[in-house]
């Protein structure tokens, strides 16, 4: 006759009957693992930007300020509103030693006048001199001479569309209005051995200006 048992004893053999797995452990064989320490939620607005509109505005105002120094320095110091000037010179007295027709410069134009392109160069039918300038009121004159006939000339710079307006007296020489592309207007001189253009974007009395100080 066996001892009496203890109530609370666990007993020893803890495999049921029936070849059944044990109570404590999972069909698969392993033991379900556990974690006693619970992941907590994801806060609530996780990932989102917590910068105010204050601290945008100032990254924003870091930027510009050294971009606003260096338009200054460029505009003021370096002078970055001018034109860019060339002397015309060369090219003048290259069309003069080329003797294909006479030359003629400006004289007495303001210091406001900018020449801004001077190129002489051999064409079909002929020879140009191009002078670019850029007028006391900041708009866009070319002086042309050249020695290509007029009937291709004048087309070719004025468009098909450009028809003459009117001649007018200028330094003792006819001059005739002519239109152009665009808003442009142009005043042409008519020569035996030259055709002069004086045409750009400027007022009449620039492009007048500047016809009359041919010399």
């Amino acid at each position: 006759m066996e001892p009496a048992q203890p109530a609370d004893r666990v007993p020893a053999d803890r495999t049921p009957p029936d070849g059944q797995p044990p109570a404590d452990v999972p069909a698969g064989g392993e033991p379900a693992a556990t974690d006693p320490t619970p992941t907590p939620p994801p806060a609530a607005g996780a990932g989102k930007s917590e910068r105010s509109p204050k601290d945008m505005a100032i990254s924003l105002l870091v930027l510009l300020v050294p971009i606003a120094l260096l338009l200054a320095f460029y505009r003021g110091f370096l002078g970055g509103d001018q034109a860019t000037t060339v002397d015309p010179a060369p090219a003048i007295e290259q069309a003069r030693s080329a003797n294909v027709f006479p030359v003629s410069q400006p004289q007495g134009l303001g210091s406001d006048w900018k020449t801004v392109s001077a190129r002489y160069q051999t064409v079909e039918n002929g020879a140009n001199l191009r002078l670019g300038y850029l007028t006391p009121e900041g708009r866009g004159v070319q002086l042309l001479q050249s020695s290509v006939p007029a009937d291709r000339l004048l087309p070719a710079e004025l468009t098909s569309q450009g028809q003459p307006q009117g001649p007018t007296e200028l330094a003792g020489r006819t001059w005739q209005l002519y239109t152009a592309r665009g808003n442009q207007q142009a005043l042409v001189l008519l020569e035996p051995t030259r055709t002069v253009i004086v045409v750009g974007d400027a007022r009449d009395n620039e492009l007048r200006e500047l016809a009359g100080s041919l010399r």
